[in-house]
């Protein structure tokens, strides 16, 4: 059971949280875009589930540490001519 506890801590700790996302941003154009720092496991988009229109932000959970260290080498990340960040999350 421990190890089912690490692998998951080990999980979480590759997650980011994206921010200041166009509302064009759909999960494709996500993935797309922070696949090239990494092999990713998901990568979603929130929407509003009244309307459909995205709320500006989502996640993404990579496969490896690595990926991380790829996105942290690069100084503005930039999808669909607007500026996004990001920050590890939980």
């Amino acid at each position: 059971m421990a190890s089912g506890a690490a692998a998951a801590a080990t999980s979480r700790s590759l997650k980011i949280f994206v921010g200041n996302l166009p509302w064009t941003v759909g999960h494709r154009e996500l993935r797309n875009y922070f696949g090239q720092f990494g092999k990713i496991s998901w990568a979603q988009v929130i929407f509003d589930r009244r309307t459909g229109v995205s709320k500006g932000y989502g996640f993404v959970s990579f496969q490896k540490r690595t990926a991380l260290e790829n996105l942290d080498k690069k100084q503005k990340h930039v999808l669909e001519q607007s500026p996004i960040f990001y920050q590890q999350s939980e």
